[in-house]
């Protein structure tokens, strides 16, 4: 072999070599932040007995056990049975039992009924988990990179809606904490504590053992003019097909609360009639409110002319400071029409976000529920745009121009566009922080309240 060809083979090898390596770093990526997120699934349950996974508190809450499974069974149904030749389902009753709404993947059981269903037992859906978990490891440890192509992105849809439904297995097991007299506590000692620093806008907390007689921050509103923006997902990284085609749209001028709004200043449209006052409500919120006999956010009481609400840490008193959560749709624009603004528009509430880091208080942080801001001095920036609360928007839940469904059984997971949803932003403390983004749409019917939802006020700019 001559000299240049010896070296030629050489950089074959190395080239071939370095190409190895390349798909084996982007199969170990894939495989990380697979663990992870079930990991962190599995970690939130950590303290939960079994009977705690079984019980279905009304038909939008599920079982933490359904929540298990379902991830699970998005893996096996749309990577295992599609890619690994072979696969047979151990047990082929779950494709009925734990699919959702995925019609183009076969019949399902009904969603009201699924605190019905005692077996699986929870050992048995931890172990269905794992094995799922095992075949994807050797699945994807054995992947070329045109297999790997296939399957990354549905891998990655997959982590991201094992997230959704993390966030759901919090607010699902806080409604069914709830229901108990004995308060029980899903993690102790973590609610009211101090939010951390963030560009000197963050000071310490009030305690949570004095809620009342804090001083008050005022409510400050920023300016935006009018402008054509570009909304909706660039393409980079992930996002739901909601959240695009990408496209212009123009914003009028308006003004946008620095922070949202406190349990404090909420008490004071509760006193001031704001549950009576047919006034400041939409015909179809004024009528929610008597038939559910609504007198303040879900999970409030009031104890000796004192509000008291459940949290994931128990049972305590109502911090003014802290943003009011679990507020419906009806509720939020009751409040704004009562307080002389209304809610923002997503249009409004993206443009403004546009500029802000995606930090704040979220589920990774385990505090489970909004965080108090305090601040060292007068600064007029946008606080707490992510993380906390979800916001409300007045904006209808509906499909942007251009909009096409991806196609397939997967498209059905995002385009579930509906005339009576609301959107919302930001997210929450129940919301992974690798999972939101500024383009993120969330969206619930407007009389729902066990998510963790708060308003964000805005003005029309004249």
């Amino acid at each position: 072999m001559s000299l240049a060809s010896a070296d030629a083979a050489t950089g074959t090898a190395a080239a071939e070599r370095s190409h190895l390596n390349s798909n084996r770093g982007r199969v170990e990526g894939v495989l990380g932040r697979f663990h992870r997120s079930r990991n962190f699934t599995n970690a939130l349950c950590s303290g939960l007995e079994p009977e705690d996974y079984v019980v279905q508190s009304m038909p939008d809450v599920s079982p933490t056990k359904w929540h298990l499974a379902h991830t699970t069974w998005f893996f096996e149904t749309f990577i295992l049975k599609k890619f690994l030749a072979g696969y047979r389902a151990e047990i082929p009753e779950y494709a009925y039992l734990f699919n959702s709404y995925y019609n183009a993947a076969g019949d399902m059981h009904r969603r009201d009924l699924r605190g019905l269903i005692s077996r699986p037992t929870v050992q048995e859906a931890q172990r269905y988990r794992a094995s799922i978990d095992s075949h994807i490891d050797d699945l994807l440890s054995d992947a070329d990179e045109k297999l790997l192509h296939e399957i990354e992105p549905i891998v990655v849809l997959g982590i991201h809606h094992e997230q959704q439904h993390q966030e759901l297995l919090v607010t699902d097991i806080k409604h069914v904490f709830a229901q108990n007299p004995l308060y029980p506590v899903f993690r102790k000692g973590r609610a009211g504590s101090p939010l951390p620093a963030e560009n000197g806008a963050y000071g310490v907390t009030r305690p949570p053992t004095t809620p009342l007689g804090a001083p008050k921050i005022l409510t400050q509103f920023i300016d935006f003019e009018e402008t054509t923006t570009v909304i909706g997902h660039d393409g980079h990284g992930f996002a739901y097909d909601n959240e695009g085609p990408r496209h212009r749209a123009l914003v009028p001028a308006f003004s946008l609360a620095s922070r949202p709004v406190t349990n404090g200043e909420y008490i004071e449209f509760i006193e001031n009639g704001g549950y009576k006052r047919p006034e400041f409500w939409l015909s179809l919120g004024w009528m929610t409110v008597n038939e559910q006999r609504w007198q303040a956010p879900l999970y409030w009481t009031k104890r000796e002319g004192a509000w008291w609400h459940f949290t994931l840490s128990g049972f305590r008193p109502v911090n003014e400071s802290e943003p009011v959560t679990h507020v419906s749709y009806f509720e939020a624009d009751a409040y704004a029409n009562w307080a002389g603004a209304r809610l923002p528009t997503e249009f409004e509430w993206e443009r403004a976000a546009f500029d802000c880091p995606i930090e704040g208080n979220f589920v990774e942080d385990e505090n489970f529920h909004p965080r108090a801001l305090f601040t060292s001095g007068q600064h007029l920036h946008l606080d707490q745009m992510f993380g906390d609360v979800w916001e409300w928007t007045r904006s209808a839940y509906s499909p942007y121009p251009g909009y096409r469904a991806a196609p397939g059984a997967l498209g059905e997971y995002n385009g579930k566009f509906m005339c009576n949803q609301y959107v919302l932003r930001g997210g929450s403390c129940a919301t992974s922080r690798s999972h939101i983004r500024r383009t993120y749409r969330n969206f619930f019917q407007p009389e729902k309240r066990w998510q963790f939802t708060g308003i964000r006020l805005a003005r029309d700019l004249r």
